[in-house]
């Protein structure tokens, strides 16, 4: 079904519609005899006995996600750290060597991002522990390194596993809650890439203060990195994976998040198998491309300003070390905003207006970097920058997951997004020689342009899927007539909730 079809594309989307609505009836019908719970999925769920479900699955799951995913920025951008802190002396990260250890990571994060869909194929607990060990191993290496060519290998192989976690957790995510729910969930486990940056300043701040008996950096290396593979045991043993497996749930508890399943895709097991015409399809749907657009915009200044900006404030004028402590203030407020902006835009279901807002503040924050030349402005952009930017990723990747309408092609989006999307560190990595400092006027501007080139972007999606929404109304009724429908019984307003039928609605 395409965003952009024509009047016979859209007669086309109707008749599948309706095909996967009679689908949906029948993995219903099949999911309720599985779990024992009949025809009162559709009609009612005891509204505390869900609320308790739900605040199950935000305690013992999205707290495992976001600290792995914490760690796997930490050892992702601490490069930053490391090279102010002694490593561009030692190995010698003269003309653009540098450079090319931050390309190199995405590089191969690019070429791998096909595996978030292996959190459908393998079972997640297995295939997480497997992920974590490999990066928390390659960052720990790092220590032992004596050449660029060296460090230049590990970082390959970082990307490679790193990309085996990062891109897939927002879509394993799908598999526990609703479309709804998402948002906020996903905001939080995002909201751990400022908090990691938050906290790699502090650690680099302590570690480099002192005086350790090896290089400074390479203690930097072994603290942030040895952590990550005990984690990998964590993951082994306290991941579920999927929400009737999980051990933290009364029988009842999985009957209740089976028959969510059922609300959610018309499946009551979401984990295992892909249905690779779905795949396929998913792929090319023009909605994931616009997103992918949108993500590689935002990559730009995403990728770069972690590991720049302890050079940028160093060039301003602070010491090495106070410079190390000074990222943790941006860092923190942009935390704060990501789970906040993620929040609201659960709540009020547009995620299009946050965007808007978000990244205007983040390209103004830019604006300000590239024209200011006084070091108290400079900051203040500083705090613009990062307050838009991360909280804006935090808002584009559940974007993809709502508007998608089975577990096959949020997968398929969520490739797309990341294999367009993370091409924009291949330019955001190049944007700091050196010789441009200390005010690299030329980054700063071309990462301002590509924020609100995101904003011209968000602009266009809404608008297309808010015309979607008005067709849709048109064929099925508004939503209001389908929910009264459904609590009077009829069959037709119970079916396709997620599966493009007719309580289907694209959100804005």
């Amino acid at each position: 079904m395409g965003l952009f079809a024509k009047q016979d594309g859209t007669a086309r989307m109707q008749d599948d519609s309706l095909q996967n609505g009679e689908n949906s009836v029948k993995n219903i019908d099949k999911a309720e005899q599985d779990i024992g719970l009949g025809s009162r999925i559709r009609t009612q769920i005891d509204p505390e006995l869900e609320r308790r479900v739900r605040r199950k699955l935000d305690w013992h799951i999205i707290p495992l996600v976001s600290t792995l995913y914490l760690l796997a920025f930490l050892d992702r951008s601490n490069i930053g750290n490391a090279r102010i802190a002694g490593m561009s002396e030692d190995l010698d990260l003269d003309g653009g060597k540098y450079d090319w250890l931050l390309t190199i990571f995405y590089i191969s994060y690019i070429v791998f991002e096909f595996q978030a869909i292996m959190w459908k194929v393998v079972p997640p607990h297995r295939w997480a522990a497997f992920v974590v060990f490999g990066w928390g191993l390659v960052s720990t290496v790092q220590a032992a390194i004596h050449s660029w060519e060296a460090e230049m290998a590990l970082r390959f192989f970082m990307g490679l596993t790193e990309a085996g976690y990062g891109p897939g957790i927002p879509y394993l995510l799908s598999f526990f809650y609703l479309r709804e729910e998402l948002g906020l969930r996903a905001g939080m486990f995002l909201s751990a890439a400022p908090l990691a940056n938050t906290f790699a300043g502090a650690l680099a701040y302590g570690i480099t203060s002192g005086s350790p008996g090896i290089a400074k950096w390479r203690v930097l290396f072994l603290v942030e990195g040895l952590p990550t593979i005990v984690m990998a045991a964590v993951a082994w043993f306290c991941l579920p994976d999927s929400p009737e497996q999980a051990r933290f749930l009364s029988e009842e508890e999985k009957a209740v998040v089976m028959a969510r399943g059922v609300r959610q895709a018309g499946a009551a097991t979401r984990v295992g198998g892909v249905e690779w015409k779905e795949f396929w399809s998913g792929l090319a749907d023009p909605k994931g491309w616009i997103l992918g657009l949108m993500y590689f915009s935002c990559n730009v200044s995403f990728s770069s300003l972690p590991v720049f900006l302890p050079t940028i404030l160093k060039d301003m004028g602070f010491s090495a070390i106070n410079a190390q402590g000074l990222t943790a203030p941006p860092f923190f407020l942009s935390f704060l905003v990501t789970i906040t902006t993620a929040y609201i835009a659960d709540r009020t279901q547009q995620r299009g207006l946050m965007l808007m807002v978000l990244t205007v503040v983040g390209g103004t924050g830019y604006v300000i970097l590239a024209a200011a030349t006084s070091v108290g402005a400079r900051y203040f952009g500083v705090f613009m920058a990062a307050a838009g930017i991360f909280p804006a990723i935090a808002n584009i990747l559940p974007w993809v997951l709502n508007n998608q309408g089975s577990d096959t092609r949020r997968g398929a989006g969520i490739v797309l997004l990341n294999v367009v999307g993370q091409c924009g560190p291949l330019l955001g990595t190049r944007l700091y020689p050196a010789d441009e400092g200390p005010f690299y006027v030329k980054g700063q501007a071309v990462c301002a342009a590509f924020m609100f080139f995101t904003t011209l972007l968000v602009v266009v999606l809404r608008t297309l899927l808010a015309r979607e929404n008005r067709k849709l109304d048109k064929e099925y009724g508004t939503l209001a007539q389908q929910k009264q429908a459904r609590m009077e019984g009829s069959r037709e307003g119970a079916v396709g909730v997620e599966n493009y039928g007719p309580m289907f609605r694209y959100v804005l």
